[in-house]
């Protein structure tokens, strides 16, 4: 899910508390901290030799600390937040949103969006986990890299030769 569509959501609901869960029933406590929001920018090159680029925007949550109340984040404090983020840094609309979090008990992660659902006076974020993808892979299934290629021969004729490997 993208960043506007992400904000979008969340503006319906300004008056409700916004809940992270981030595996099936798990959540993360309320009275968590929203301490960063990042506009992060990736630079890569895939085993099939295709350089790639893309942005992403990152919200990083922290447990509460014991003196913090118990009480999950009104959505509208959170647009607050982001709002005074946005007006400073140059967050893209576009741009995927992912929410970093981790505990003392688990690395931190960058979740995906992945629904979006009011359950009465809740807003509840339901998060995903990441996965791996080989990008050269995922562009030969759509007829990308590893299609079928053609050589040149020695007066410029084109031949078909048997498709590339990617990887």
């Amino acid at each position: 899910m993208n960043t506007q569509e992400f904000l979008q959501k969340l503006a319906q609901h300004p008056d409700k508390g916004l809940v992270f869960e981030y595996a099936e029933g798990r959540r993360v406590a309320p009275g968590y901290h929203v301490t960063e929001i990042m506009n992060v920018t990736y630079e890569s090159m895939d085993c099939g030799g295709q350089a790639n680029a893309w942005r992403e925007t990152v919200v990083q949550l922290m447990d509460p600390s014991p003196k913090d109340k118990p009480k999950f984040m009104p959505v509208k404090k959170f647009l607050s937040i982001y709002n005074r983020v946005a007006a400073s840094v140059a967050v893209q609309g576009e741009a995927e949103v992912r929410f970093e979090y981790g505990n003392a008990a688990m690395p931190a992660v960058h979740y995906h969006v992945g629904q979006i659902e009011a359950e009465g006076e809740e807003l509840v974020v339901r998060l995903t986990p990441p996965g791996v993808t080989c990008k050269a892979t995922d562009r030969a299934r759509a007829g990308g890299c590893c299609g079928p290629a053609v050589e040149a021969g020695a007066r410029g004729q084109e031949f078909p030769v048997a498709a590339r490997g990617c990887c």
